[in-house]
This record gives C-alpha cells, structure tokens and sequence, in this order.
C-alpha cells in the first residue's frame, strides 16, 4: 500500500500527550466521551478499542472469578470461549431451541436459565447473546430477573444491537431490560471505525475495581486516538442526527419489504414465524434470506449476489445467506437487494424449488443443530493436554482439542474438551464440500486435533 494514501491519519495519530487524557485512567477529553456515551445509552459506559471480543474478556473476568462456574448460552461466540479458557471457569449451557424450517437458532428461554440456577447453585454469573448474528432477541428483562434472584449479574452479548433502543421500533437494549454487563461493537450497525466497541455496568453487583483492572489487561497500553476519535464522532452523530437516520431507515425497509412480499422461492424472515421457538423480538436490521425450498443452498445464494449483482452479503449458512442493513445505509442498497431478490426468485421453477438444497441439518447432533454436546473436560484442562492430529473421518469419539467454527458466525461447533460425534463430522464435511471457511481444522480441512489417548486412559 502506498504509504501516503495514510498521510491524512498522521496528524491525529497522536498517544497519551499532555491533554488528550489516558484511556485507562480518563479524567479530561476521554472522560467526556465516557459520560456523553453513557448518557446516550443509560449506563456507566467504557470505550473499547479492542472491539467487543476485550469488553467481553472483560466483563466475564470481572464477573466470574477464577476457577469458578458460568451458566452461559452454547450459541455465544468465540470470545465468551476464550473468557472461560483464560480464568479456567468451568461451564454449564443453555442450549437454543431450533427453527429447523430455516436452519437458525432461536432465542434463550428464561424457564432454561431458572432450570439450571435451581441445579447449579455454584453458577456466578449468567451470559447469553442477543441479539445473534441472526438477529434473533431473547427476553432479556425475563433472563436478568432469574440471575438476580440468585444474586448473581447477567452480561449480553449485544454486539449486533448497538442500535437497539435508539427507536422504539427496535427492540430494546439489554441496558433498559437490566442487564448488568453490555458490550456493543458499535462499528457493526453504527457509524464507527471497525475494531470500536462499548462496555456498558450498571447496578452493584459487578465490582467496578476489578473491571478496571480487567479493561486494563486486555486493552493496549497505547490506544488508537483514531479509533477513538471514531468512536466520539459516531456518538456525536447519534446525539445530532440519531432519530432522523431512524425514521429514515424504516421508510427504507418499508419498501424492501414491500418489494419482497411476492417472492415464491426465497424467503426473507422476519422473525414472525416461529413463536414456538424462544424469539422474543427480531432485529430488523438483519435480513435472513432463506433458501429452503429454492433449490439453493445458503452458500449459493451468497456467491451469486455477490458475483452477479455485486452485493456483498454478511455470512452464509447451509439454508439462508444474512445481510445487514444499517442506519447508515442508503436507500439504494435496499431496492438494489429486493430487486436482486425479485430477479433470482423469478428464474427459479417448481421443480428446481422441490429439490432439497441441503439434508445434513436435521442429523447433525452438534451445537448446530440444537442438540447438547458431550463433554468430557474442562476447556482449560483440555487445552493443555498433549495433542495429536487425526483424519476427520476417523475422529469419532475421540475429545477436541481445539476450537472448531465457521468465521463468521464465530460460534463454536466443537470446544477443547467435548467429543467428536457422528453428526458433527457429517457437518463438517458438508461445510467442507460448500466451500466454507472452517476455521480449526488443519491440512485443507481435512484433519483434526484431538487429545492423545493416553492422556485419558
């Protein structure tokens, strides 16, 4: 890259000089940012310059001390995996339920949360994501009612919900439904630099001492002043302009989706369709187009609206391919979207709609598909167990060594400690015959770690 492509940055590229504060101890510049953002989001509110994954490190570190127990949704991403790794937490999970018409998880129920506080009295501190990367919302309120009745602090994941709460025609945030801990990635669905995020606390039960210590752990010692910069001018631009863009962006979506009702193949889900499946609300801001019945499979969809229509989708799944449409997005990606849509649904026939895209779904006994894992080991002890690497096909029954996931979502099909079953190999060789990204394996996708058989002999 031409190194004076960069040159406009240098300016502002400054470090902890005489009156730009210090992030890990904020008193002028970065204090104010603090309090504007907390005001705007209705907590006490740090500024993350390592994206969601530090805030999460952080607030499970602060709320789960070493070696002690966290009740956590099976469904969370990587990082909540990598908290419970560093501090040796053991782990108990809550496990969504299933819309197997579509292929996507729905939402953590609060009567699973109360199941598990009442069997596991040892449990800390309860973590749960919502939205998911398929904007599918659990009911928050409900889940911290049930972890504060035992005394102990809630932390959602609310990556992809930075945007809640600023409309009330999107869902609330997990702030206003009380929970304790909140990380935003505020450069997902908001007018942010990537890798800027925020940690919301409130309420007494998490020590703000220790989530000092921990933000200061997994935090640079040099912060970004561009990304913090960043992070001000999208605050600003939400105190200046954060309703408009609202209105503006439902107007948008109104035509989208009044553009897509007569799609006969393709389905865009809303969310609405499976009330038996934990979804307490749906952000309207993802756009899961559905390929069940089409003849597609979630991955094909993805390549051609990238490649025929130039449209860049967020992630594929076996069933359905997710695009993100965002308060800064212009009405052109809305009807540019719908009319990619009008156009591939039309040149699907009957007889291509009736053939079955993809059957390993409903077999796969992995996270995936719903079901529990098996699990025969912490995830830290695992971890640093000797290791050996096997063909896939042969690693039935043996332990994992390594996390396996598709990137994105970054949810975990297989952790250090859990056993390879029958269905999740089917899985992974089908994500493998796709074409998918899998992240994990070795040798072209096609071997494993696992942990040595003497080690549990």
């Amino acid at each position: 890259m031409n190194g004076f492509l960069m040159e406009p940055y240098y300016g502002i590229d400054i470090t902890e000089i005489d009156g730009f504060d210090n992030l890990h101890c904020p008193e002028g510049i970065l204090k104010e940012i603090m309090d504007r953002a907390g005001r705007l989001f209705g907590a006490e509110t740090y500024l993350l310059v390592n994206g969601s994954t530090g805030g999460i490190l952080s607030a499970v570190s602060a709320a789960v001390r070493r070696g002690e127990t966290i009740l956590m949704a099976r469904n969370c991403h990587q990082s909540v995996f990598h908290a419970v790794y560093l501090n040796e937490c053991k782990t108990e999970y809550i496990y969504p339920p299933i819309l197997e018409k579509y292929g996507l998880c729905g939402g953590i129920s609060p009567e699973s949360v109360r199941a598990k506080l009442a069997d596991h009295p040892e449990i800390r501190a309860v973590c749960v994501t919502s939205p998911t990367y398929d904007g599918v919302v659990s009911d928050v309120k409900a889940i911290a009612e049930e972890a504060h009745r035992h005394g102990i602090p809630l932390i959602v994941d609310e990556a992809h919900g930075a945007h809640f709460g600023l409309d009330k025609r999107f869902p609330k945030s997990a702030v206003e439904m009380g929970a304790d801990l909140v990380i935003h990635s505020i450069h997902k669905t908001l007018p942010a630099l990537t890798q800027t995020a925020l940690l919301h606390v409130q309420g007494e039960r998490i020590s703000r001492e220790r989530l000092r210590r921990f933000l200061s752990v997994y935090q640079t010692s040099s912060p970004s002043y561009i990304l913090l910069a960043g992070i001000e001018q999208c605050v600003s631009i939400l105190e200046q302009q954060g309703r408009a863009l609202c209105h503006q962006f439902f107007e948008w979506n109104r035509v989208f989706e009044e553009r897509i009702e007569h799609l006969r193949y393709l389905h865009v889900f809303s969310g609405r369709e499976a009330d038996a499946t934990g979804i307490f609300a749906f952000d309207p801001c993802k756009k899961i187009i559905c390929t069940v019945g089409s003849g597609l499979t979630g991955r094909t969809l993805y390549d051609r609206l990238l490649h025929d229509y130039g449209l860049q989708m967020e992630m594929a799944g076996q069933t359905y391919a997710t695009a993100i449409m965002t308060v800064m997005d212009r009405e052109e990606g809305f009807v540019r979207l719908a009319d990619a849509l009008d156009r591939m649904d039309t040149n699907l026939t009957a007889d291509a709609a009736g053939e079955t895209a993809c059957d390993v779904w409903a077999s796969a006994d992995s996270v995936s598909a719903g079901l529990p894992v098996f699990v025969a080991d912490t995830i830290a002890s695992a971890m640093e167990r000797e290791q050996e690497t096997v063909l896939l096909e042969a690693c039935s029954g043996r332990i994992a060594a390594k996390f396996i996931h598709i990137y994105p979502p970054g949810i975990p099909l297989i952790v250090p400690g859990e056993y390879f079953t029958d269905g999740l190999i089917r899985l992974l060789r089908s994500y493998r015959a796709q074409g998918f990204t899998i992240e994990g394996m070795r040798e072209h996708n096609q071997k494993v770690c696992v942990i040595g058989r003497e080690q549990y002999a």
